[in-house]
């Protein structure tokens, strides 16, 4: 598939970034993970039809719904520990 740009809610520096590169990357069929806090963006370059449900899903799961879905407190809650594990990863490496 062609390269597709996701807008996604709740992402707000490098440790959200990191959490949602590391856990995309888990997927199969998915990679060229960018994802851009100062656009709330996640772009993947490679991808496939039967990924996109389990990536949208895991975005949810971590925090980060797109723009146009529901975005409860829960998500928001979510996202935050998502971004301090994030930022703990990067520290690691």
């Amino acid at each position: 598939m062609e390269k597709v740009t996701l807008a996604i809610q709740n992402l707000k520096c490098g440790g959200c970034a990191t959490t949602i590169k590391i856990n995309l990357d888990k997927i199969d069929g998915v990679s060229g993970i960018d994802v851009d806090p100062d656009n709330g963006t996640v772009t993947l370059s490679e991808w496939t039809e039967d990924s996109m449900d389990t990536i949208k899903s895991e975005l949810r799961r971590l925090g980060y719904p797109l723009v146009d879905e529901n975005n409860p407190f829960f998500a928001k809650v979510k996202s935050y520990a998502s971004c301090a594990v994030g930022r703990m990863s990067s520290t690691e490496n």
